[in-house]
């Protein structure tokens, strides 16, 4: 029988991580990481020695296979991503839906959030940091009901996910990179429709820094600045209770 583990690792602060995550991370024979160089910082933080291997966007079908196949043969797998919860917009949902798509179909897999495997493989999620929940709490907006829609696009249906904004009757969370963030925060502010605004960059970390205010006061403070880091947006129409 194999687990395999979905583990949350700190966004920032190499201290944001559970008890349990270390133990499990420690007791794997393999754990599968997007960039092994910062994976491999956590881990000798916590004297952890288990072997690593790099699984990412980039990564071939052969080793996506190769990681089947160590499951079929019974090992027990970490999934971790470089920040935060795998599978939340990262690539490591790719693998999880294969493995659910295919094993499920022969009855081979269960979804449990329980230490004890159920069948040949069980997925288990060992959670914790995820910078969506983290900006969220302190944006001090009602997050009851949120509409979360991750990266915002490039270039492509970039129309398409201002227009989602507009339509939603609720908080909308997104990531932006460092390097399109003004362009992105211009862009929301010529759609003609009033916006409180929480911005949250470098979340746990040294120079963590969250803007609240309405739009155009929050995009003014941000042209002044070093922009560095990851991004969560959260924006709220004003005329929204």
């Amino acid at each position: 029988m194999a687990n395999l583990y979905i583990v949350a690792t700190p966004i920032g602060n190499l201290e944001d991580i559970s008890l349990r995550a270390l133990r499990i991370l420690k007791e794997v024979d393999l754990i599968l990481c997007e960039d092994e160089r910062v994976t491999r910082k956590l881990l000798n933080k916590y004297q952890i020695r288990t072997p690593i291997l790099s699984y990412h966007q980039h990564s071939k079908l052969k080793k996506e296979e190769y990681i089947i196949s160590l499951l079929r043969e019974g090992k027990n797998l970490a999934l971790v991503s470089d920040a935060g919860t795998p599978g939340i917009s990262d690539p490591g949902g790719k693998l999880i839906s294969r493995l659910v798509e295919e094993l499920m179909s022969n009855e081979k897999v269960k979804i449990s959030s329980t230490h004890q495997p159920i069948n040949p493989l069980t997925i288990i999620p060992i959670p914790g940091p995820c910078a969506i929940t983290c900006a969220a709490s302190v944006s001090g907006f009602p997050m009851d009901r949120f509409l979360f829609l991750g990266f915002l696009p490039k270039k492509k249906k970039r129309k398409k996910f201002f227009e989602e904004i507009l339509k939603s009757k609720y908080p909308v969370i997104f990531y932006e990179s460092p390097y399109r963030l003004v362009k992105t925060l211009e862009e929301l502010k010529n759609l003609n429709q009033r916006f409180k605004i929480c911005l949250a960059k470098e979340l746990t970390k040294k120079f963590e820094t969250i803007y609240y205010g309405e739009l155009d006061e929050v995009l003014e403070k941000i042209k002044k600045e070093k922009i560095k880091g990851e991004f969560v947006v959260i924006v709220k129409k004003i005329n929204e209770k």
